[in-house]
């Protein structure tokens, strides 16, 4: 297949092993200019001299834009109100950070005038969907180079050979083959031993949360503050959203709070297993929906809480910029208008849960909640209770007058 002719690509670049050899390699077989394009969502020491080793392995540009803020604030908060938790355990750090890092490399390309995208996502992987539908639904026009479907490196080991080869500096070792993605709202661990399901983590391996031995005595409790679904405070301070979760992670980290170790189905068809550490993200999740059930009347709590799955696929699956995931956003934006209080939590060894809560929205009611029956009229029970069982009446009085044998305890799979 001929290769298409391009003259300048933006690369969405990280400094790691796999974007950094990427940019000699399309030097190489396009002949094309280099920018390199980064987003700081929160990757820290990451991004030291990323500027200038990137010009230094043949980058014409680069251009580093702090997002963080629009990270926390216009991705992760508007997954934590939807309840998205991808297969009951990924609070989505990665999925979430891709369709704004390709967004803002579209904007890139406008800028510098570009001709091309490219992404160092492996052909096996979700992020070079979520990196392409981004382009896809922003600039389509632009052509596409993901150069994991295109070359004949085939392993990390392979791209490691290539690194020293071409003198691109790394700090990838061989005996380190994690495959790490690290923002703001957490940080994964892919590769390496993890890709034995059997082998449990090693505890060299987390970074963000203390492990057993490290974790205090006693338990700690944290406050969350929370205005229509929004967390704005710990522990009665008002914090901006990145301090807000940097300041949780630093709480809850302590605690060994936020680790998921799973097997998860991949958009493209197969399983792999990622560890993640979100401890900040763990602890508003588990703050948000607790005061949830006591803000939003029933069946509005419920449609979220079905609708929450379907909101993680379209996280997950990089549809991000769809219409129906912006739908589902302004429903879930609608029901948690009144989502406004304080949830504290307690955290230890390792577990995270609400202890109490607070709310001037709050649908709980003592006066009906206690067993003292002032205030309710019990004899209103007998008649609703008779109109809800009406279909089971009927459809006893149908039996008896055709004969039915009633149901055995054993047959009814009770």
């Amino acid at each position: 297949m001929k290769k298409p002719n391009v003259k300048r690509a933006v690369l969405a670049y990280s400094g790691g092993l796999d974007t950094s050899i990427i940019v000699p390699w399309l030097k190489e077989h396009y002949g094309c200019e280099v920018v390199c394009y980064c987003s700081d969502v929160g990757q820290g020491a990451e991004l030291d001299g990323l500027e200038a080793k990137a010009r230094a392995i043949g980058a014409s540009d680069v251009i580093v834009e702090d997002l963080k803020l629009p990270f926390v604030r216009d991705f992760c908060f508007p997954a934590l109100r939807a309840g998205a938790v991808y297969e009951g355990s990924y609070l989505l750090g990665t999925a979430l950070a891709r369709p704004l890092i390709a967004a803002r490399q579209v904007w890139c390309a406008g800028q510098v005038k570009a001709d091309a995208l490219a992404h160092g996502c492996t052909g096996k992987g979700n992020d070079q969907v979520r990196f392409e539908l981004t382009y896809l639904a922003l600039a389509p026009e632009l052509t596409v180079i993901a150069p994991w479907r295109e070359w004949d490196i085939v392993s990390r080991e392979d791209a490691i050979e290539y690194a020293h080869a071409h003198g691109v500096p790394i700090v990838q070792k061989k005996d380190d083959l994690f495959s790490r993605d690290g923002n703001l709202w957490h940080l994964s661990h892919e590769g390496g031993p993890l890709e034995d399901p059997a082998a449990a983590p090693p505890e060299s391996m987390y970074r963000l949360t203390a492990g057993p031995d490290r974790q205090p005595a006693t338990p700690e409790t944290v406050t969350i503050g929370f205005a229509s679904g929004r967390p704005v405070s710990v522990n009665g301070k008002a914090l901006d959203p990145v301090t807000l979760v940097t300041t949780l992670d630093t709480i809850a980290g302590r605690h060994g709070v936020g680790r998921a170790d799973l097997v998860e189905s991949r958009l493209i068809g197969m399983k792999s297993r990622g560890t993640y550490e979100t401890p900040g993200g763990t602890v508003l999740h588990a703050a948000l929906e607790d005061l949830c059930r006591v803000t939003l009347p029933h069946d509005v709590f419920r449609t979220r809480t079905e609708l929450a799955p379907r909101m993680a696929d379209l996280i997950y699956n990089g549809l991000w910029f769809s219409p129906l995931r912006r739908a589902l956003q302004a429903f879930v934006d609608t029901a948690l208008q009144l989502t406004t209080g304080e949830v504290t939590v307690e955290l230890f060894h390792g577990h995270a849960h609400a202890v109490a809560r607070t709310s001037e929205q709050s649908l709980y009611r003592p006066d009906l909640a206690s067993f003292d029956m002032t205030g309710y009229n019990a004899a209103e029970a007998e008649g609703f209770i008779r109109l809800f069982g009406l279909p089971l009446a009927t459809a006893a009085r149908r039996a008896a007058l055709s004969r039915e044998e009633p149901i055995a305890p054993e047959q009814s799979h009770v």
